[in-house]
């Protein structure tokens, strides 16, 4: 069946630009030119995967984004032509599973779409899997990989898709440094394209929501020079 995509993009060109190709991939594309209209064909139907251009007329991108977070896990890719909206999107917890900085190629486009989809379908896939539910933990941190929750110090913790990832990443390889590179590429699925920034919000997010000091961190630890681990 064909993955169907909601596509937020209020320039013309770029909206057939990317209609076109990503039909041309054999989706099935809905287009909308404002945060309006995209909100109200959000809610009459759904989407595999959201692609949303943040600086929309009418309602912007990030409520449009903090709207679909309401109800909805859909994964969320932003296309914007403005690097600094990047930390609102990531950093304000908002759930944008990805971003792409206009003028971008319709090759790295359509494998961000792929990778995206084919996340939010394994997840789903291991949610429905009737398994026992395993718990990793570290001192007062502790994620159940089959509820896809977090606790610390026995508070629950609301984390997007993506910090439990990396989070879960962290806690099964305890002993192991990641770079940057290498985080990106198991979390996104996806080749590194010099993406440093998503990951220095990611772990910064994360450090806010699991740590009682986030500027002298005990879970998360950064290596410099080389990347992060979890613990000492």
């Amino acid at each position: 069946m064909s993955k169907r995509i909601l596509l937020a993009e209020d320039d013309n060109e770029i909206s057939r630009l990317i209609e076109s190709h990503l039909k041309q991939e054999n989706f099935t594309v809905y287009s909308a030119h404002d945060g309006e209209e995209a909100a109200a064909i959000f809610q009459k139907e759904t989407f595999d995967l959201i692609l949303l251009d943040l600086m929309l007329p009418k309602v912007n991108g990030m409520e449009l984004l903090k709207q679909i977070r309401e109800t909805s896990v859909v994964p969320v890719l932003i296309i914007s032509a403005k690097g600094s909206d990047l930390d609102k999107a990531l950093g304000l917890g908002f759930g944008a599973d990805d971003y792409l900085s206009k003028p971008f190629s319709m090759i790295e486009l359509t494998a961000r779409v792929q990778a995206a989809i084919r996340r939010a379908t394994q997840y789903t896939q291991t949610e429905s899997k009737p398994a026992a539910p395993p718990t990793v933990s570290f001192k007062d941190l502790s994620l159940d990989l089959h509820t896809f929750s977090a606790e610390v110090k026995g508070k629950n913790v609301q984390l997007t898709s993506k910090e439990f990832h990396i989070l879960k990443l962290f806690l099964t390889h305890r002993s192991r440094v990641f770079t940057k590179e290498q985080i990106y590429q198991l979390i996104w699925e996806d080749d590194y394209y010099g993406n440093e920034n998503v990951i220095n919000v990611h772990i910064r997010r994360l450090r806010e929501k699991i740590e009682e000091d986030p500027s002298n961190p005990q879970y998360i630890r950064t290596i410099w020079g080389i990347g992060y681990k979890m613990g000492e």
